[in-house]
């Protein structure tokens, strides 16, 4: 019993030291870790266990996982520094595919067939290899393709569109509870959203997530799927009828035989145009 209660107590030391030391070596997604790193945390994962139970001796077991945590740190540290210690660490990229010919001598350097290769161009949304114009393998062995300037989608920018900024949604709303703070850094209150829930006829129980996004429109998503809740239009409502009154103003011009009115609207007609063109890009896109 108390041989248990100390692999216990040792345990729960060596969890949160390892946890410390993890967070310390810094936070990286496990698809960004280069196959030395994720040795150094399988080494280290296998010496905390040995550790735990007493397979090791502490002392010994401490000094191997201070090297496996204080070298990476000390090789991060280098590679940041210097372009040629990154490299000898982390080593290079390695070019693929270069002007829509794959480099098969890269290819066999990375120890990667022709089928990986489209596996991984797959994975990334390039299903067709004539649409590829360039590819590199970094460093983590994550490959990233480059499409041909034909075969990129378009975006606003290309067509010439201006669009609004977007900021990150709040979730307002999560399985039925509302959420405060979101609410309270858009500026909103609980008032508002009950008022927006009633316009919808639902109730806040039956929500199981609401966001809304940094133009204010709310969206919902119930625990009954089979209900249907209109999409919001207020921004596209709000267009219309700032187009339709300048419209109005335009014909009001054309129609009355009065000097002075008919310049006032037209040139109130005029003004309202060039506050819909910079209004379009908010309210339509």
């Amino acid at each position: 019993m108390q041989e248990s209660a100390q692999i216990l107590l040792k345990s729960l030391a060596l969890f949160f030291l390892v946890w410390a030391a993890i967070r310390v070596m810094g936070k990286r997604n496990m698809s960004q870790i280069t196959p030395f790193g994720f040795v150094g945390y399988i080494v280290i994962g296998i010496v905390t266990s040995l550790i735990s139970l007493n397979i090791i001796n502490l002392i010994y077991g401490f000094i191997t996982l201070l090297v496996w945590v204080a070298f990476p740190i000390a090789l991060d540290y280098l590679s940041i520094k210097s372009k040629v210690m990154h490299e000898l660490i982390n080593g290079k990229e390695a070019v693929l595919i270069k002007h829509g010919k794959i480099m098969e001598e890269n290819l066999m350097s990375v120890r990667m067939t022709g089928e990986d290769l489209l596996a991984q161009l797959r994975s990334k949304n390039a299903f067709n290899m004539a649409d590829v114009e360039f590819a590199v393998m970094e460093t983590n062995g994550t490959i990233n393709p480059y499409l041909k300037s034909d075969k990129k989608p378009v975006t606003p920018h290309d067509l010439g569109i201006k669009v609004a900024p977007q900021a990150e949604p709040q979730t307002v709303v999560l399985d039925g509870n509302m959420l405060e703070e979101p609410l309270a850094s858009l500026g909103l209150t609980p008032q508002w959203l009950s008022t927006e829930f009633d316009k919808m006829g639902v109730s806040l129980e039956n929500v199981f997530l609401g966001q809304v996004d940094s133009s204010g429109d709310l969206y919902v998503d119930l625990f009954d799927d089979a209900v249907e809740l209109p999409q919001p239009k207020v921004k596209e409502m709000l267009y219309a009828t700032l187009e339709k009154v300048q419209a109005d103003l335009a014909t009001f011009s054309l129609q009355t035989e009065n000097p002075g009115a008919k310049a006032m609207y037209s040139q109130n007609s005029r003004k309202l145009e060039e506050l819909l063109n910079k209004l379009r890009p908010y309210l339509l896109h």
